[in-house]
């Protein structure tokens, strides 16, 4: 697929589940609370700093910094799906926060002047990007001396279980392809080999990486399955189309894939995200 092609359906699919990113959006920061925990020691936000979000989505690590920016300080919390803004702004109403500007951005053309941030965040968006080396240039473009960009991608398909093995099955089943190497997908970015040589590429000289555990709690396969169906990016659109029939036999297979990981009274599906931290 085209990037252009590619960045029309990846809208066309971050606006038709924004909905279910804000239904499950208590679950999603509880799961990624450690990752977000890090990128915002990492970032170390000071009174008055600007801080960019990148594909933001509900905005939750972003408005975890906002309080540490006071008065002076400023938050631009961006998504290129302007659903997905929406239910950030939403959000932020509800927290009472005063010092965020929402903003729909690509982050491959990021529309702010050069040297005009402190810090950056990007919690799981740069490997979903059709040129994620563009947006890391100009991740840096826009940093001033000095600043730095705290992102987290996901690690290696064998430590995240709860993506991996349900799109093998969407696979084997010939619901999807197998994806094409470098292509945008959620392990796109998964090596640290990768991750850090994009980093350099685009002009990043002091790189320090670190793997974050994280674990996704489900009460059954069926909340697992409605949960991909509402969140699960482009995996959301193949859960939504299948029969009833079809739908069942991957559930069958997954309650046999998720046996390991069973916990009396549902599941929790370990992950883990690299993470990084760039001047």
């Amino acid at each position: 697929m085209e990037a252009e092609e590619y960045g029309r359906f990846s809208l066309e699919v971050w606006d038709s589940i924004a909905p279910g990113w804000e239904r499950w959006r208590a679950h999603l920061e509880k799961a990624m609370s450690p990752v977000r925990q890090w990128l915002v020691r990492e970032l170390a936000p000071g009174p008055s700093d600007t801080v960019l979000e990148l594909s933001a989505g509900p905005g939750g690590t972003g408005f975890a910094v906002a309080a540490a920016l006071g008065d002076n300080g400023r938050l631009i919390s961006t998504d290129f799906s302007p659903e997905m803004l929406e239910v950030a702004r939403r959000r932020g109403a509800e927290l009472g926060l005063t010092n965020v500007e929402y903003r729909v951005m690509d982050a491959q053309r990021i529309e702010l002047d050069t040297d005009s941030i402190d810090g950056v965040l990007c919690q799981n968006g740069y490997m979903l990007m059709a040129d994620p080396a563009a947006a890391l240039s100009e991740t840096r473009r826009v940093l001033r001396p000095g600043g730095r960009l705290a992102l987290a991608v996901w690690g290696a398909p064998d430590h995240n279980p709860w993506a991996a093995i349900g799109a093998m099955i969407l696979i084997q089943r010939g619901h999807m392809q197998p994806p094409e190497p470098g292509a945008p997908g959620v392990f796109n970015m998964a090596s640290e080999e990768r991750t850090r040589g994009l980093l350099q590429g685009a002009g990043f000289t002091e790189i320090r990486t670190e793997e974050v555990p994280v674990a996704f709690a489900f009460d059954s396969i069926d909340d697992y399955v409605s949960w991909t169906g509402d969140v699960g990016g482009p995996f959301a659109l193949i859960i939504r189309g299948l029969s009833d029939e079809e739908r069942s036999a991957i559930s069958e297979q997954l309650a046999e894939a998720f046996a390991p990981f069973g916990t009396g009274g549902g599941y929790e599906l370990p992950g883990v995200c690299l993470t990084a931290v760039a001047h």
